[in-house]
């Protein structure tokens, strides 16, 4: 789990060299006719794999669903699937989630284990203007898969909080984990962690202060069941106001499911729920 931490810190010092930080960046693409000529995109690419190829057919391993024109550029939600269980020969070592045109391209590192039964995660997130947003698999062999979506949306990183600062501080923190339905042991168990925080990204200004918000967001994310790590994310800004994260574990028995959540300004929350899965 620290390589990913190391890998996510590295990738974002490298970008922050090339000046893809703060704004709009320079040859940013305006069309979503070619995936592959976003400059962005390929200064991204280089940063976080070098010259390693990815599989970008239609038929490859990995699906991102996100809608095509956002309701809410502040609230996207995305989807992103695999097509094969986790076992321990085969499985979907970390998934990435860039955002070509956000202020911060590399929205999130999720890491799993053979022990997440699906390498699935569904979470919301804060679209700045037009662009490609992206998925990329790699699996334990080092293969790289990828998946695109060109999404219309504009100002969510800059949009103002859905409540007000002084009920975002009383409720800073609180989490639920959520298991749907009984669950069944050796099978698959949909799962959900909701986390109350403002994420405040820094851009967005208050109204009435006309000052900008400090920067404020989850950035790290640790679940583990019955004591073993399940899965892991290393996340920014670009994930909307009050972090809610949908993913699958593979139960063999009664445990803890547990949840651990790092922000930016150290502040560590936790929560856990007891589960017995249907025999």
């Amino acid at each position: 789990m620290k390589t990913v931490r190391r890998a996510f810190t590295s990738a974002l010092l490298a970008l922050l060299g090339l000046g893809l930080f703060g704004g709009a960046a320079q040859g940013q693409l305006k069309s979503g006719d070619n995936p592959e000529a976003s400059e962005i995109w390929q200064k991204v690419r280089l940063s976080l794999f070098e010259s390693r190829p990815i599989s970008t057919a239609s038929d490859g391993i990995i699906v991102l669903d996100a809608p095509s024109r956002a309701e809410d550029s502040a609230v996207v939600p995305v989807s992103i699937r695999t097509r094969f269980p986790q076992s321990a020969t085969r499985y979907v070592d970390k998934i990435y989630l860039i955002i070509d045109n956000n202020p911060s391209p590399i929205s999130a590192i999720f890491q799993f284990t053979p022990g997440s039964g699906q390498a699935d995660i569904e979470t919301r997130i804060r679209i700045d203007e037009y662009t490609h947003v992206r998925a990329i698999a790699e699996l334990n062999d080092g293969k790289l898969y990828m998946a695109t979506r060109w999404v219309k949306a504009s100002g969510g990183c800059s949009a103002p909080p859905g409540k007000d600062a002084q009920a975002a501080q009383a409720s800073l923190g609180k989490m639920r984990l959520r298991i749907d339905g009984d669950g069944v042991a050796g099978q698959p168990v949909l799962a959900q962690l909701m986390i109350s925080h403002p994420n405040d990204s820094g851009l967005a200004m208050d109204q009435l202060s006309r000052q900008f918000t400090p920067a404020h967001f989850v950035r790290r994310v640790d679940i583990s069941y019955a004591g073993k790590p399940l899965m892991s994310a290393d996340v920014d800004f670009s994930i909307s106001e009050n972090p809610n994260f949908r993913f699958y574990f593979l139960p063999q028995g009664e445990g803890e499911l547990k949840a651990e959540v790092l922000d930016s300004r150290d502040l560590r929350f936790q929560s856990s729920l007891n589960f017995r899965p249907a025999r």
